[in-house]
């Protein structure tokens, strides 16, 4: 996909911060003061943000995605032709920016029902992806699925994630008790040189395998081989997808706040969040983008959550991100945004044209209630429930803001996925924790491996065990 520049304005992802401001929400709003009392702190963020650029150290290689992985792509695209043509399934064994991103790029970019779909009109194998080692559910796709006419894409940086390789120990033995070799139904997703799967693929005879870059964390890592193999495989235009990103990137490259989306953003937010509004609610309006927040929530939390400061200071800092999918959620979840606490900015996530109007029939015509709707088009009506529900959130007096996407494909998802990535690392910045760390994780990780018995962690098992054998509070 390569666009001109009217092309590329046209597919422009925007901001519009209008009903986060005091001119609509009054003394609730955020002022243009306030903006620019925090103009300093915004332009510090983007100074560490810019002069980190690339630094595998600091993970932020991820910044260069757009732009250094043209021979990789190439190869990846040759790889999924292959795997079309040869595969009936293609299986994403990960969890965590590994399984998350794969299935936000195929929910967003695919034909909402794609694996139930006759081959032809698919163009590619069916495709799951498998988040979790919950036992039923990997029963329930060896139902759906002939292993001898699969491809699994194992992901994992250290080949050590408990929950994937748990999943590749049962593939690899169903594969070698079908007489299938195990070589040929696997691609590895991992380190360029060290971690189990390095290993595991050398007594294989040599896997195929794509690299998880150094300085490219979980979850922001969909514009690397960890989101492209998958997409690539599904028909998905990853050229785009890159290219998208690039775009945006570009648009990000000044530090002023008006110009900047993704900081202007992340500044709002900052300034929300020090102001007690610790719930961030994303709601797309596309049942095409409701992965996206999924997605997003990890990418927000998992950032930002954090209790520390990179000076040591403790901070417990974070905002927690709530999913929802308008218009559904209107009808669950949008009584509380109303009238409940003043505790959130809710982010509207919203699509100027959807691949299909469909157009909504005359009838009922003795029944204003329904009569009314005839003429119009469902796209016009989630986008007036769109319209509307902002309405309402402004004249309670809650701030929220729209993102908006002119049409839902790779080159704007692309310029989505980037923007998100770009906002978190200036908020991180700006609340001046470790953006790209998750010790959190690592503790739940090192206590499911003391109960499991790994060698290392025998105190902790000790500990885990007595906790265990002495409930206080069981009713």
């Amino acid at each position: 996909m390569q666009l001109n520049d009217k092309a590329r304005e046209s597919l422009r992802v925007t901001v519009d911060y209008t009903n986060m401001t005091d001119r609509y929400l009054g003394k609730k709003g955020i002022s243009a003061k306030t903006l620019k009392k925090h103009e300093k702190i915004a332009e510090k963020a983007h100074a560490y943000v810019s002069q980190n650029r690339g630094k595998d150290e600091l993970f932020m290689g991820w910044t260069e995605l757009p732009y250094n992985q043209d021979e990789i792509v190439a190869d990846i695209l040759k790889t999924a032709e292959e795997i079309r043509a040869k595969f009936d399934n293609f299986v994403v064994l990960g969890i965590g920016g590994s399984a998350l991103g794969p299935t936000m790029a195929f929910n967003a970019l695919c034909h909402l029902h794609y694996n139930d779909l006759p081959k032809g009109k698919r163009g590619g194998p069916r495709f799951f992806v498998e988040d979790n080692v919950d036992p039923v559910r990997m029963k329930d796709l060896l139902d759906v699925i002939d292993v001898t006419k699969t491809c699994f894409n194992v992901i994992s940086k250290s080949g050590a994630t408990s929950e994937t390789m748990t999943q590749y120990l049962i593939i690899a033995d169903l594969l070698k008790k079908a007489g299938a070799d195990v070589k040929e139904h696997v691609i590895f997703t991992t380190d360029a040189n060290r971690g189990n799967l390095v290993k595991i693929s050398k007594e294989l005879g040599g896997v195929k395998s794509y690299v998880l870059p150094d300085g490219v964390g979980g979850r922001f890592s969909e514009l690397c081989p960890v989101g492209l193999l998958p997409a690539a495989v599904l028909g998905i235009d990853i050229e785009g997808l890159l290219q998208g990103a690039a775009y945006m990137d570009e648009r990000c490259k000044t530090n002023k706040l008006n110009e900047n989306p993704a900081l202007l953003s992340a500044t709002l937010q900052y300034i929300a969040m020090n102001d007690g509004k610790n719930i961030g609610v994303l709601i797309p309006y596309s049942d095409n983008l409701r992965y996206v927040s999924d997605w997003y929530a990890q990418l927000w939390a998992e950032s930002l959550g954090k209790n520390v400061t990179l000076d040591g200071k403790p901070c417990n800092v974070g905002q927690t991100p709530v999913k929802a999918l308008g218009v559904t959620d209107q009808h669950s979840q949008v009584q509380l945004y109303t009238e409940g606490p003043f505790d959130k900015v809710v982010t509207f996530l919203s699509v100027g044209s959807y691949k299909e109007k469909f157009p909504i029939p005359h009838g009922c015509e003795d029944i204003p209630d329904v009569s009314f709707l005839g003429g119009h088009t469902m796209e016009e009506l989630i986008q007036a429930e769109n319209k509307a529900t902002a309405y309402a959130l402004t004249k309670a007096g809650r701030l929220n803001y729209t993102i908006n996407m002119p049409e839902v494909n790779a080159y704007t998802l692309g310029q989505l996925l980037y923007f998100f990535e770009l906002q978190t690392a200036y908020a991180g910045a700006m609340f001046n924790v470790d953006t790209f760390n998750q010790p959190g994780v690592e503790a739940g990780k090192k206590a499911t491996f003391a109960l499991l018995g790994k060698p290392g962690y025998a105190e902790q098992k000790k500990e885990l065990d007595n906790a265990a054998s002495n409930p206080d509070y069981i009713v």
